[in-house]
């Protein structure tokens, strides 16, 4: 599983980078989002190694090459200064790789579990962290409100398409919005 999650990593970086420059307004956005790329170590934690501490290195280790693979694209495609892989602002979004990788990748096993609970808030969290950045996007005026809404949008869909049961899809939805609140405190407290 390190050697896919790897290799997904390797990969985010590149498309997300591409999809930014070639995608219109608003859509581009989408492709910069954190929310995003939690999507990826969700579905680490979904399809990955069993187990709690293995899912969480995957999901950190594919959001950490992700952010240094966006940043090598960016030097190669872009011509940024190759200073950029290793300046401040890389190591940040690093350290926020692995907090969200062990997160995302966590709610992705949890999302599997036959534990009612657990795969109510692993679904729940994934959902969370769309309506957590387009709070934080609103309240910060960063990508104004379509991109907003459209995050609010993907997170309404998320456990309404992902839900293996009409239960299940009811509870993860109704744990959305309070797992977005603890989402966008932790935005802020980052900001």
């Amino acid at each position: 599983m390190l050697a896919g999650a790897t290799a997904a990593g390797l990969l985010l970086g590149p498309v997300n980078l591409l999809a930014q420059v070639t995608l219109p307004y608003p859509w581009a956005n989408l492709a910069n989002s954190p929310a995003v790329w939690a999507v990826a170590a969700f579905a680490v934690g979904v399809w990955g190694v069993r187990g709690l501490a293995r899912v969480s290195v995957a999901g950190a280790l594919l959001l950490v090459l992700a952010v240094e693979s966006y940043y090598a694209a960016a030097v190669v495609f872009l011509g940024d200064d190759s200073a950029t892989l290793y300046n401040p602002v890389a190591f940040i979004w690093m350290g926020f790789g692995v907090v969200a990788g062990v997160v995302f990748g966590t709610a992705g096993a949890w999302y599997r579990s036959s534990r009612r609970w657990r795969a109510n808030i692993g679904l729940a969290a994934l959902g969370g962290v769309f309506v957590a950045e387009a709070l934080k996007d609103v309240l910060s005026g960063a990508f104004g409100l379509p991109t907003a809404l459209i995050l609010t949008g993907v997170a309404l869909l998320v456990p309404l398409v992902l839900g293996r049961s009409r239960r299940h899809r009811l509870e993860s939805l109704a744990l959305v919005v309070p797992l977005a609140l603890v989402g966008l405190v932790g935005y802020l407290i980052a900001m």
